[in-house]
Parts: C-alpha cells; structure tokens; sequence
C-alpha cells in the first residue's frame, strides 16, 4: 500500500534562529521509500544534515527573522495488513544484553526509573517475564492515562504522568518506557507517523505519534500503550531515551509555532508519485 506522509510547519522568528530539526523518516525504513521526504524551507536556506548518536537524522538550518514555512510530502511502501509480533518473547538477563541495549536500561530527563521501580515491581514483577509482561504495562498505561490534548504540557515526566493520569501520546510512551526499565527490560522511546488505515470514523485530525520498542529475546519490538492495538501505517521517524531526544524541533532563538498540519494517509493515484517526483526535481532544477 502507498502511504504518504509530511507535514507543514511554519515558524515566526523575532531574529535570526539556529534551527535542528528531526524531521525525516528513519533510515531503517529506507527500503520502504517511494519517494523522499525531502525538506524544504520558503523561503530556501541553506540545510546541513548529520546523524546522531541513535541513528535519527538530523537537519541544521539558520531561520531569517520573520515566518519560514517548514514541509515535506513523501510517499512509503507499507503493508496492508495490521502489524505481527515476533515470535521471541523472552527477557534477557541484564548481564547478557548487548552492550547498546544499556542505554535504554538508564533513567533519562523524562523517565524517572528510579520514582517508579517499586511500583513496577509490586504490580509486574509476578506475570511472566517477556511479551506478557511488557503487554501488562502497556495495558497498565492505557487505561490508567486519560488521553487528553487540553491538558498537555512538554515538561510532564512518567511520574507526573502516573500521578496525574491524563496526558497524551508522548506521556503514555514514557510511562510505559519507565516502568518495562524499573523491570529491567530496555526500552526506547519512538516517534514518527501512525495512520487510521483500517480504523472506524470518526479520525482526530493526524498528528505525530509516540510508541515505544522493547528489547525482548533478540531484537526491539515495537509495544503502543496509547492505541494499545495494532496498527496499519506504523512510519518510524526517531528513537532515543525520551522525547528529548526526538524532538521535531529544537530552536535555539525566540519562535512561535504559527501553523502545524501533518498527513498520513493512503494514496490511491499512480500519477502523485510521478508529479511528487516533478516537482522536486524543478526545485532542485
């Protein structure tokens, strides 16, 4: 199934602002591209990109004093059927985790392992250790979080997210990530787009969505404590320790986010791909 996703953003700057964005789909999906979602800024300046230490590709620009609009529009090959769990379910003993699964083991600016350890213990450490487990959390989360878009705030951490049960996506990813950690199983926060391919009406108006992956047997699997069921679309952008690290944005000046539209959504017509590709290749031109 053809899926494009992108977004538009647009910034107002009281002066010159260093921007780094993180904006791009992950490179572990590079398969998947149809066609890239390239960055484009209105007006154009000048993007250099690099990787960071987890692997998230990363944009640097200098945005001008005054509105600069932000976008891409990428088309990705992506299953048509609901997502499948590997078969592995088993949790490692910390001391035969691979050695960058550590990492994810650590309290970090949002995750407070150690507010949360006991509570994990007293309320998961009997279920059998492995998917079941790591699916209990979730399940945990799911109900004790009320979603809500009113009530969010960028400076809420898993504790305060426990304590307050409400909050949105990125909230139900930290508390779910803090507690598998306190049981010592790595988890790493993740970002990037979610479609409703497959769901009932009515739709939220799309927006970026936060997940979580969990190391369990031999590879990361990806748990969902907000949708806490499978979903069609899943498109990985960032992974890190928290939000802090996935941040779309990070703007090193006074802005203000005047507009913010994301899409994710099938696309039916032959000829997107082709006038997609047309008009990068006129700007490039």
């Amino acid at each position: 199934m053809k899926l494009r996703v992108g977004y538009e953003l647009v910034y107002e700057c009281l002066n010159a602002t260093p921007m780094m964005l993180m904006l791009n789909t992950h490179h572990s999906r590079a398969a998947d591209v149809l066609v890239p979602d390239l960055l484009q800024t209105d007006p154009p300046v000048p993007v250099r990109q690099y990787r960071d230490g987890f692997g998230n590709l990363c944009s640097r620009l200098v945005a001008p004093p005054g509105r600069i609009t932000l976008s891409a529009l990428g088309v990705m090959d992506v299953p048509e059927q609901m997502e499948a769990h590997p078969e592995a379910d088993f949790e490692r003993p910390v001391e035969e985790l691979p050695d960058d699964t550590l990492v994810f083991l650590l309290g970090s600016r949002y995750c407070e392992t150690d507010l949360l350890s006991n509570l994990a213990w007293q309320m998961f450490g009997h279920l059998r250790p492995g998917r079941a487990r790591v699916q209990a959390i979730c399940d945990f989360v799911h109900h004790h979080i009320g979603f809500s878009y009113g009530n969010a705030r960028p400076t809420r951490t898993a504790w305060e997210a426990y304590q307050e049960r409400s909050g949105v996506c990125r909230d139900y990813a930290h508390l779910a990530v803090t507690l598998c950690r306190a049981m010592n199983i790595p988890a790493r926060y993740c970002s990037g787009y979610i479609s409703d391919v497959g769901l009932p009406p009515p739709y939220a108006p799309m927006d970026f969505c936060a997940w979580f992956e969990a190391y369990l047997g031999d590879s990361w699997q990806t748990f969902d404590p907000r949708n806490n069921a499978p979903r069609i679309g899943r498109v990985l952008m960032a992974r890190g320790r928290d939000a802090a690290d996935t941040a779309i944005s990070n703007n090193f000046g006074s802005t203000q986010l005047i507009k913010f539209e994301v899409v994710c959504e099938p696309e039916a017509s032959l000829a997107f791909d082709h006038a997609i590709a047309e008009e990068r290749l006129a700007r490039v031109g």
